[in-house]
């Protein structure tokens, strides 16, 4: 049982330091994470007694 937990202990360490290194690192490769700005309209009916 303690190995496991050192072993997750040791997994959850390599993911935060993976997305601190993806913060610093990331915005050099520009990734475009954002939608693009799109306008949908749908029509509504509304019942009024």
């Amino acid at each position: 049982m303690g190995r496991l937990i050192k072993w997750l202990f040791y997994l959850v360490i390599l993911g935060f330091l993976a997305l601190v290194a993806y913060a610093y690192i990331g915005p050099i490769f520009d990734p475009e994470f954002s939608p693009k700005p799109e306008e949908i309209r749908v029509p509504v009916e509304l019942d009024a007694n």
